[in-house]
């Protein structure tokens, strides 16, 4: 059975992005909750980034085993078993009674919160494919798109009712529901003749398989910097709001806003985008609308001797609509090296994302943090590595220009546009 000819439920995106919005979730919401947190536990400012980086680093290790579980067992089990554990890993969180265990906790939590993401993306791919499967990936994105700007919000409306633990508390409900929505209107969408054992030699073939293939490294790189410039931004929100703009746990928004603003006009653009203009051109305006963000930034940043509101945050607005219209477009491309195993794809991905998302939060963003200057040369030099990487797929694909006729519009893959644009 072809992609296509499977029925695809009007509930999937919807539960994709419930699913993708566990990862902001647990990363967004805790920001207002550091310095109460900090006070229990007698942690600073460094040691509660270890919050971010723990939850970060156990997301990407494990992240490289989702996809090739769910190619062995199916997409269903791991999604639902991913959202069940989770739900734990958050009960356990809220009733800490020390920071190591807090950490374990997020430990846990990033384990399990990967299943959505990665798995999602499988979802997508086994279902529907070209125009078709951009369209649904970017409909998954404008949805989740809410997540960044709702969790620091609801985090710190939660401070007044229960303090920190209630954000862990809402978490538990949170993946519950989604379990439970998961079991009833998730369709099952990776057939067992196409499965295949989860063995680790087979494994670790596969991934050597991945790293054989000369494409796959850029687009690899490529996907996994492509959030990173954004994310250094959003993983620095504590600092840029208490410290450069002076603002209580109620100025979050100032930030977040104009990120899923951006995130949400990026997603509908690049559906927009899915039958009328090729691969390299959607990137290439991706880019572009990154490229020109990092410049206001950095021009911003120099002009100003302290960040103003709102123009300062003005600039996120661009950068998250250039990530969402770059995003789907590399997620799918790289997927598709691999039309077998596109879990374990998914997986690779997800790791280099990850990691790089947990080398900003743990290592970048103290560094660079103090000033919105360097978070802005921090952010290019970011975006620009990607940039180069996106460059370099392009010669490596390049191929001679064929006549268009209807048999080649039928038949034409995304890798087959990657030139230029139509």
């Amino acid at each position: 059975m072809t992609p296509t000819s499977r029925p695809v439920r009007r509930s999937l995106p919807f539960l994709l992005a419930g699913v993708s919005m566990i990862g902001p979730f647990s990363i967004d919401a805790v920001f207002p909750a550091f310095p109460l947190i900090g006070d229990r536990f007698g942690v600073d400012s460094t040691g509660l980034q270890q919050m971010i980086s723990t939850y970060l680093i156990t997301y990407a290790v494990m992240s490289l085993f989702h996809g090739a579980i769910s190619d062995a067992v199916g997409r269903k089990p791991v999604i639902v078993t991913g959202m069940l554990v989770y739900a734990l890993a958050s009960a356990g969180a809220a009733l800490s009674t020390s920071y190591p265990m807090l950490l374990s906790c997020r430990a846990l939590q990033g384990v399990c919160a990967g299943a959505g993401l990665v798995v999602g993306r499988a979802i997508v791919r086994d279902s529907l494919e070209g125009p078709a499967a951009q369209q649904m990936m970017s409909r998954v994105m404008l949805i989740f798109s809410i997540a960044p700007v709702i969790a620091p919000i609801v985090g710190a409306q939660l401070l007044f009712l229960n303090g920190w633990h209630g954000i862990f508390w809402v978490l538990l409900g949170f993946t519950l529901m989604l379990a439970l929505a998961l079991m009833v209107f998730l369709d099952e969408t990776h057939p067992v003749a196409a499965r295949t054992p989860f063995r680790a030699g087979t494994l670790v073939r596969g991934y050597v398989n991945f790293g054989k293939d000369r494409p796959f490294w850029p687009l690899l790189i490529s996907c996994s910097v492509n959030f990173a410039g954004l994310f250094l931004y959003i993983s620095s929100a504590p600092h840029i709001i208490r410290d450069l703009l002076h603002l209580s746990a109620q100025g979050f928004p100032w930030l977040f806003l104009p990120t899923v603003a951006g995130l949400m006009t990026g997603a509908w653009i690049s559906g927009r985008l899915a039958h009328r203009r090729s691969a390299a051109y959607t990137v290439n305006l991706g880019y572009g609308f990154m490229l020109l963000a990092c410049a206001a930034h950095l021009l911003m940043g120099l002009v100003t001797r302290e960040p103003l509101l709102p123009w300062s945050m003005l600039p996120l607005v661009l950068h998250g609509i250039g990530v969402q219209i770059a995003f789907p477009t590399l997620t799918l491309l790289l997927l598709d090296r691999f039309p077998q195993r596109r879990g374990g794809a998914s997986s690779v991905q997800a790791f280099g994302s990850l990691l790089m998302c947990a080398v900003v939060a743990g290592v970048l963003s103290p560094l660079l943090s103090g000033h919105m200057v360097y978070l802005a040369l921090g952010a290019s030099a970011l975006t620009l590595t990607g940039w180069f990487a996106w460059r370099w797929y392009g010669r490596l694909t390049r191929q001679p220009r064929v006549p268009h006729t209807a048999t080649a519009e039928v038949d034409v893959d995304l890798q087959t546009e990657i030139t230029e644009p139509r």
